[in-house]
């Protein structure tokens, strides 16, 4: 049996996962984190992308985050998002339709567009096709 440490994925709005895994992998501002049971203390911002949970038992979970915070104590990962949600839950043909529209408005010259709030809706709906993709590809 592996070893397994206690893991929270926590938004704004509530829990979106509780319980024991052998390794999360997520994208953090460092880079990507592999974390086992019994990794060296850590706090580390979270970038937008998926979230890859290995189950007690090996079965794999991945979810989204939109940013947030990754902390890592010798008994618990937690992950405190903005957005979380589980890659299953999320509409992909709503993400593509969103990414659009951004890629439209930066192309549109009009000086009352918000760059900076367009660039970011365009980076957390590319990040949630590729946490759709990365699903997916676990799922075959």
């Amino acid at each position: 049996m592996a070893s397994t440490v206690h893991c929270s994925i926590v938004s704004a709005e509530k829990e979106i996962f509780s319980g024991l895994v052998e390794m999360v992998v997520a994208n953090a501002t460092e880079g990507e984190l592999g974390i086992l049971p019994g990794h060296t203390p850590l706090l580390s911002g979270v970038k937008p992308g998926p979230v890859r949970l290995v189950l007690e038992g090996g079965q794999e979970e991945v979810f989204f985050a939109s940013g947030g915070f990754i902390e890592v104590q010798p008994t618990a990962i937690t992950i405190l998002a903005d957005t979380a949600l589980r890659a299953d839950d999320i509409d992909e043909a709503a993400a593509r339709e969103a990414q659009e529209k951004a890629e439209r408005e930066l192309v549109d010259n009009r000086s009352e567009i918000e760059y900076g709030r367009v660039q970011s809706d365009l980076a957390e709906q590319a990040a949630m096709l590729r946490t759709i993709r990365k699903h997916r590809e676990r799922k075959r």
